[in-house]
């Protein structure tokens, strides 16, 4: 794969060098493993260098479909086990149950940085765990914009020749 070996060369050192952050992410998205992609998100997502994961996560919410909405906040639930209520308070299913798209369409945004926010004061490993996520909705990702993108490449980058 040499084009993946030049576009993960330009991000060692986390410097872009030339060629589009979007288009070298959607790139290396296509030809790494979900667990280095994952691995390169949740680097970003927990970076002083990008804004603070809530704010990322809510973005990337407004622009997912009610099934994508609706699969994040039940993987939230889900990671959060028994304290997600006291996190998501009403982001979550009634009496437990899985959110429904049509529920997940109601959440805004804003509310699920605040419960992102939150879930990372409780757990910070929560940034893993969200990107993770995205690894499997890496559509997504590419609305975060350059500088995240850059982070998660680069991190992927080392990753990669670490392994």
């Amino acid at each position: 794969m040499p084009l993946l070996d030049d576009i993960l060369n330009r991000y060692l050192g986390g410097s872009a060098g030339s060629g589009s952050a979007t288009e070298d992410f959607s790139h290396v998205a296509q030809n790494v493993s979900p667990d280095v992609l994952g691995k390169g998100l949740g680097a970003a997502f927990g970076s002083s260098a990008t804004p603070d994961v809530g704010q990322m996560v809510s973005q990337m919410f407004a622009n997912s479909t009610p099934e994508q909405r609706a699969a994040l906040l039940n993987h939230l639930a889900g990671v959060l086990g028994p304290n997600a209520g006291a996190i998501l308070g009403g982001l979550v299913g009634q009496g437990g149950g899985d959110v429904t798209p049509t529920q997940a369409q109601q959440v805004d945004p804003r509310q699920v940085q605040d419960a992102v926010n939150q879930a990372q004061r409780h757990d910070p490993g929560i940034v893993d765990a969200l990107g993770n996520f995205y690894a499997q909705h890496s559509g997504l990702v590419k609305t975060l914009g350059g500088a995240a993108l850059t982070i998660a490449l680069a991190k992927i980058s080392e990753h990669m020749r670490a392994a």
